[in-house]
């Protein structure tokens, strides 16, 4: 009998922990990787959109955190036709772009240093997870 409370005292114990972890952990947005060409902005929300290699049309609202690399001017440098390369989270407001830089063509190898690997040398394809 006391080794059957000891374990259920110690299950117990066990799940109240990994509750507790689980809510002092907040939970990051999933960061995605888009690659596309500007189809639009509208300045008065701060967004742009984008037709995806697929097709589709995704919605990307810029903020002050938003880096622009290799885009002059930043938000203002965006214009139809630019091919770009997104990393966005999913907000409750959408799509909010953390990085904007254009989409490399291969060659010289230079890098935004944001140890993504898609500044030089690609084609720009790439393979990953969050990969649109």
């Amino acid at each position: 009998m006391i080794k059957r409370v000891s374990t259920l005292m110690v299950a117990s114990a066990l799940a109240a922990t990994m509750m507790l972890a689980a809510i002092a952990i907040p939970a990051q947005a999933a960061l995605r990787h888009i690659d596309g060409t500007v189809v639009s902005k509208n300045a008065d929300s701060n967004s742009f959109r984008i037709r995806t290699q697929s097709g589709s049309q995704v919605r990307i609202k810029v903020t002050s955190g938003t880096r622009f690399q290799r885009i002059a001017g930043g938000f203002s440098g965006l214009h139809k036709g630019l091919a770009v390369e997104v990393d966005a989270k999913s907000t409750s407001n959408g799509l909010v772009a953390t990085q904007v830089e254009t989409r490399g063509g291969g060659g010289g190898g230079a890098d935004d240093n944001g140890g993504d690997n898609h500044g030089g040398g690609g084609g720009g394809s790439d393979d990953g997870p969050n990969h649109t």
